[in-house]
């Protein structure tokens, strides 16, 4: 009849005919056709139905959906060979198929963690798959990443100020900027070099205060400083008490910077001072004359810890500090071999010697300072075994004391020596981020602008663009319609970063690479 209407069919070929195909031959017994960067690979509906929530599962039911629905999903399709493009890392792809096979995904040496992450999560595969060992290989390029971030906008904000500022913010943010970052001028340096002799000034000023030449007589005959020396230590905690002032004034974050471990050594290294002018005037009519005597002297030493602010002009002393803090673990291990042996060999030399009439060895606890400076090379004298068994103990407790010693050590070199590495890549990474922002911002054309302009950097969203930039996630660019493999339908990778240096006929590629 001619009011009937006759039955659509699909043409050979087409979306509809192939989804027709597979849901004759079944879900499970599917099989479907992947071509990822180059690198052809046959997958089945049995496994990948193991995980439906992925994007390779998600194929499987989309060819009823139209070129839309395909599209959405991969960068192009071939419908004769019914075969799915996808612009991505081949090498990635091959970690993350894994999960359908064994349920985790392991990432291969060589691979950028970032990148590997954002591969996942195209891929729709969840990070709870990914190994325990690539985790925390993951958590700490992440971190190295947030630090290069860090940096960039500490440098972005040191390139410009923001003229809706108050006047005395920009002079706070000067004033910081001038005490706490020697290499921002040539003034700035002087300060740093000068605050780091007075620091050792003040240092020699302590220890020649204690030469007994060098002292004087006061009124009720006993010895003091030389008023010389007073007068130099004074000058240099009139440095030390401005410069803290100052940073303290100028600090955009108060809290943080009082709590600040550097900050408390220089607190400490200057209280004394006040601490004892305080005593010698006022505390004399509180306390008997002796009494406050004592509590000046004991004050007096900890002027020791002035030589700590030396850390604060010294990279390699703080990268020192940052690996004995990361050797915990080693430093425990070599306590604990040294509190095992000396308790050992203590005892063990104390029982051999008790058959010697003048021994020296009175008491185990008392053996124990024996034992400390055998095992650790220094051999004072003063306390020595005298019996054949007793010098047979000692050799074995130096022997065991040298290993003990030597084992931990490697260890905490390669943390230094790793840290000290890191610091230079990470510092190398910001500088090259901020290249990479300039030669965006000083692109022709005014389209895929990464950075900005430099009056643009300073801004939150520079800021933001800053660390986008930093995990190596650029925007992609509009794609154009058109058919075909090849053709402007296929998008850029995620894990490549878009410069838009050239004409928009010559675009270019590069990979940033993160992991170097």
């Amino acid at each position: 009849m001619d009011g009937a209407e006759e039955p659509s069919v699909a043409e050979p070929g087409s979306p509809g005919s192939a989804a027709a195909a597979a849901a004759a031959a079944g879900g499970d017994d599917m099989e479907i056709v992947v071509n990822v960067g180059g690198v052809r690979q046959v997958l089945y509906g049995d496994l990948l139905s193991r995980y439906p929530e992925t994007r390779l599962a998600e194929l499987m039911h989309c060819l009823a959906g139209g070129y839309d629905t395909i599209f959405s999903l991969c960068d192009d399709y071939d419908p004769g060979q019914r075969e799915f493009y996808f612009d991505r890392d081949p090498d990635a792809f091959k970690c993350v198929v894994e999960v359908y096979y064994f349920g985790e995904v392991h990432m291969k040496k060589g691979i950028c963690p970032i990148c590997f992450k954002s591969e996942m999560d195209f891929w729709k595969v969840d990070l709870k798959f990914l190994d325990d060992c690539c985790k925390s290989h993951l958590s700490e390029k992440r971190e190295e990443l947030e630090e290069i971030a860090r940096r960039v906008r500490l440098i972005l904000d040191d390139l410009g100020g923001d003229a809706a500022q108050g006047r005395w913010r920009r002079c706070q943010k000067s004033v910081w900027k001038f005490l706490e970052k020697p290499e921002s001028s040539r003034p700035a340096r002087v300060v740093a070099v000068l605050s780091f002799l007075l620091i050792l000034v003040s240092s020699v000023v302590m220890c020649m205060g204690t030469i007994p030449e060098l002292q004087v007589l006061d009124a009720d005959g006993h010895r003091v400083e030389h008023p010389t020396l007073e007068s130099v230590e004074t000058a240099c905690i009139g440095w030390f008490t401005l410069e803290y002032l100052l940073r303290l004034l100028s600090s955009p974050n108060k809290l943080h910077f009082a709590l600040s471990f550097m900050n408390i050594v220089d607190v400490l290294a200057i209280l004394p001072f006040y601490v004892s002018l305080t005593l010698t005037h006022l505390g004399a009519r509180m306390m008997e004359l002796a009494n406050v005597q004592q509590a000046v002297q004991a004050l007096r030493i900890m002027r020791v810890a002035r030589i700590f602010k030396l850390a604060r002009h010294s990279s390699g002393l703080q990268t020192l500090t940052y690996a004995l803090k990361r050797s915990f673990k080693e430093l425990g291990l070599l306590l604990m071999y040294l509190a095992v042996g000396i308790f050992v060999f203590s005892a063990l030399g104390y029982t051999m010697e008790q058959s010697h009439p003048e021994t020296l060895f009175k008491s185990i606890p008392q053996s124990f300072w024996w034992a400390i400076i055998t095992m650790t090379t220094v051999g004072y004298g003063d306390i020595y075994p005298k019996t054949t068994l007793g010098k047979l103990n000692a050799a074995i407790s130096f022997l065991c004391g040298v290993i003990a010693i030597a084992l931990p050590i490697h260890p905490i070199i390669n943390n230094f020596v790793r840290y000290y590495n890191k610091q230079r890549v990470l510092e190398t990474a910001a500088k090259h981020e901020l290249e990479l922002m300039e030669l965006n911002s000083s692109s022709p054309s005014g389209e895929g602008k990464a950075g900005g302009s430099r009056s643009d950097l300073d801004t939150p969203a520079a800021a933001a663009a800053a660390t986008a930039a930093t995990a190596a996630v650029v925007p992609e660019p509009p794609a154009k319609e058109g058919p075909g493999w090849g053709g402007s339908r296929l998008k850029l990778s995620h894990s490549d970063t878009f410069i838009p240096l050239l004409t928009e006929e010559k675009h270019h590629r590069t990979r940033l690479q993160s992991c170097k």
